[in-house]
């Protein structure tokens, strides 16, 4: 193993519930630290519980070496993988980094480490919007507060976060925020739509949302809605629009590549987000270093977005509401905001791997 010094070519085993192809806030967050420690001349292992579907087994992706796991998901989020546990042990990895505390593989990574620098992005939001994964977090609590406790370093991704996690398990995390690509998304050109258009990004979930923007279409004939993501949601959400009579405007793309979402943002009229559960808001931070100006809804780690120039925030979900505040920024000219860069944060994050103990 490296003695830890800045010049030290690690060994880094990064630890989560589903890795790219997979989309999904964490999924990017692990994928971009990731190739950015490779580049920086780390060895860098990614442990994912999400074998199947349309990801391979074993892979190198970008230079990441990448192995799937097999799980059981009850609820579709929650992944159980004991295996990670004995791949932990097994590996030698100088340092541990494990995410997302609202699924299992964190602490089966816990349960592995042993003596190894063991780091902790919890990516936390408290609740859950599954009555099934609610049960399963409760049950879960202590096992998943001695594994966050248990960790040499406890990454919060905002300020909200670090409070919530200090109330919740007693622990004073540090704060390394998402990062932006910030020159993709500043640089973007307009992708072209036949009508002005609203955006949405994001796994189809209840939770995320994009029903009460269907619904307030009614309120916005001039506009389209464009949904980018996938996800079980989908076929209701679309019988909503159905029933609405907007589905002649409401676009479901599917998965978006990265080559094409920086122009979705630039294109868009205004970004709009009412998820019930974020530790960040990752999709608001790329909308803005685009200059597209946003509507959130007023909860968890979506509420520090409302201090920045050109973000609203809705309490109430109401069709007028919701178009009113949307109507309200289709005219504002934003500068697109310099947010973190993902160098950045890589940076920020090695240095908890070298202080790590």
């Amino acid at each position: 193993m490296s003695d830890g010094n800045d010049d030290d070519r690690m060994k880094i085993l990064q630890v989560t519930p589903r890795y790219p192809p997979q989309s999904g806030g964490v999924e990017t967050h692990v994928q971009e630290i990731s190739e950015r420690l490779v580049e920086r001349g780390h060895e860098v292992t990614v442990v994912s519980a999400d074998t199947g579907g349309d990801g391979e087994r074993r892979e190198i992706r970008n230079g990441v070496r990448v192995r799937r796991y097999r799980s059981v998901s009850p609820s579709g989020t929650i992944h159980v993988c004991p295996q990670i546990t004995t791949v932990v042990q097994r590996s030698d990895a100088d340092v541990v980094h494990a995410h997302n505390y609202h699924s299992f593989p964190l602490f089966f990574a816990a349960l592995g480490a042993g003596d190894r620098r063991f780091v902790v992005t919890t990516h936390y939001h408290g609740g859950s919007a599954s009555s099934i994964r609610d049960r399963l977090l409760s049950l879960y609590r202590p096992v998943g507060r001695w594994a966050v406790r248990r960790s040499g370093a406890v990454i919060a991704v905002s300020e909200w976060e670090k409070r919530e996690l200090a109330s919740d398990f007693g622990v004073d995390a540090e704060v390394v925020p998402n990062g932006v690509d910030v020159g993709r998304f500043s640089e973007a050109e307009s992708f072209e739509w036949e009508r002005p258009y609203l955006l949405t990004v994001g796994r189809l979930e209840e939770y995320k949302g994009v029903q009460h923007m269907i619904r307030a279409l009614g309120e916005l004939p001039e506009y389209d809605l464009l949904v980018a993501g996938s996800g079980p949601y989908q076929s209701e959400l679309e019988r909503i629009a159905r029933e609405g009579g907007v589905a002649d405007r409401v676009e479901f793309l599917g998965y978006v590549n990265d080559d094409m979402l920086p122009g979705l943002y630039a294109g868009s009229e205004v970004y709009v987000t009412m998820s019930e559960f974020e530790s960040y808001g990752m999709t608001v931070a790329e909308a803005l270093a685009t200059g597209t100006p946003c509507v959130v809804r007023q909860v968890g780690g979506l509420k520090t977005w409302i201090e920045a120039e050109g973000v609203l925030g809705v309490v109430d979900l109401s069709p007028i509401e919701l178009s009113q505040k949307i109507e309200s920024l289709t005219d504002v000219e934003i500068r697109p905001n310099r947010t973190v860069s993902w160098q950045n944060v890589t940076e920020q994050l090695l240095q908890n791997y070298i202080q790590c103990r």
